[in-house]
């Protein structure tokens, strides 16, 4: 049974949402995010990204960056930009793009559900990624940025989003300079409240969509407060983690797309003979993305083509093997490019199927060489990954829109 809480949500000021609300930190390299506090004072980067308000030459990841950052917090609230509200909520948190609507609720998940395993991962984590985190929620005793969470859908709870949504008055209702809108609302009826958390008692499995080095980090970080209070008895706030749930049928899993820098010492024509022994390949007449699974649309010297797996890769079963990526990586990246490991070779770079077909022509015509587009995975297949405790490629999956920092905030 999942354990997802509803909490005392540190929020900006009504007028102010828009202003404060920003991407996630890791969205932005150091200049751009310098750039976006400039842009925008009232940014929640300036506390995500604390560096942005010191002076160049100071580490991105020195001790100052993460003091400075608690004391811009601090701040923010002692000025009204920020407050707190008083009673135990959970929130709704309603995401539009290319008039899609994506609605989950905002709640605290479990530490101990994390680590037992019904919250299901799907991604290995990197130490030195954490690291960052770790430093950032145990400094502001706070956790800033949501993880995104994804559960089959449940009947009850869609009700009284439903219900809430049209009886109530969003706390929030902004569009940002990227065009996505965002909605907020409380559920704070104690009976709503009741019925969502023993709703999700009954589920099962929740599983991490996007977040796995920030869930990781809030983990660490709660299991460091329960060594510094030996007498802890499981309520305390840093036994929770800042979450965004979403059901299952709402969500839309992008492509990821890869480009490599060269056709590993074949000519065009080598190359399109070899990887015919996996897939069969077509020239298009244009741009296109692909239109099933087992699809492949391929980018090369200004000329796009259709590449379809074979039958017999088709009928792999594995979770894992099965999926797309994989079957580009172990049957066309690797024997023939000679990208052994995409998370190390500096020959292969992903690009967010938010950029569109024009990037990926783009980096093919200008720094590299061949470019793939992919069917995306589906949600379905993210499910069953996890649920056999496996492991996806390394950029199987790219979520959007993304969920916005500063807009809930969770004091541990």
């Amino acid at each position: 049974m999942a354990q997802i809480r509803p909490f005392q949500a540190v929020r900006p000021e009504k007028t102010v949402a828009d202003r404060v609300a920003a991407l996630p930190y890791d969205v932005y390299n150091r200049r751009e995010a310098k750039e976006e506090t400039i842009r925008e004072p009232l940014s929640f980067l300036r506390i995500d990204r604390a560096e942005t308000q010191l002076a160049d030459e100071v580490d991105t990841y020195a001790p100052e960056v993460y003091d400075k950052a608690r004391t811009i917090f601090e701040q923010m609230q002692a000025d009204g930009i920020y407050i707190q509200d008083t009673d135990v909520a959970y929130y709704i948190y309603q995401l539009t793009m290319d008039g899609r609507k994506q609605t989950g609720i905002a709640a605290l998940a479990s530490v101990d559900d994390y680590l037992s395993g019904v919250i299901k991962k799907h991604e290995n984590t990197r130490e030195e990624k954490e690291q960052d985190r770790i430093r950032h929620v145990d400094t502001l005793s706070a956790q800033t940025g949501p993880i995104f969470l994804a559960y089959r859908a449940n009947a009850v709870i869609n009700s009284i989003v439903n219900q809430v949504m049209v009886e109530e008055s969003p706390l929030y209702d902004f569009v940002s300079l990227d065009g996505i809108g965002h909605r907020l609302w409380k559920i704070q009826g104690v009976d709503q409240v009741a019925q969502i958390q023993e709703a999700f008692a009954e589920i099962q499995d929740i599983y991490i969509a996007d977040g796995h080095h920030r869930a990781a980090s809030a983990v660490k970080v709660g299991l460091k407060r329960r060594e510094e209070h030996p007498g802890y008895d499981g309520t305390e706030e840093f036994n929770y983690f800042l979450s965004v749930l979403f059901p299952d049928e709402q969500l839309m899993i992008m492509d990821y797309n890869r480009s490599v820098q060269d056709l590993n010492g074949r000519t065009v024509e080598e190359f399109l003979q070899q990887i015919s022994e996996h897939f069969s390949v077509i020239e298009l007449n244009q741009a296109e993305h692909p239109q099933n699974k087992g699809e492949i649309t391929m980018y090369l010297e200004g000329r796009w083509y259709q590449l379809k797996a074979s039958e017999e890769l088709m009928m792999i079963q594995d979770p894992v093997k099965s999926l797309d990526v994989s079957l580009l990586q172990d049957y066309l990246l690797e024997p023939v490019l000679g990208i052994g490991d995409p998370r190390t070779d500096a020959r292969i770079d992903f690009i967010g199927g938010i950029r569109g077909l024009e990037e990926l022509e783009r980096r093919a015509d200008s720094d590299m060489k061949v470019s793939f587009a992919m069917y995306p995975t589906s949600i379905g297949e993210l499910f069953s990954v996890a649920d056999a405790g496996l492991l996806m490629p390394p950029k199987s999956t790219w979520f959007e829109p993304k969920l916005r920092s500063g807009l809930l905030i969770h004091k541990i």
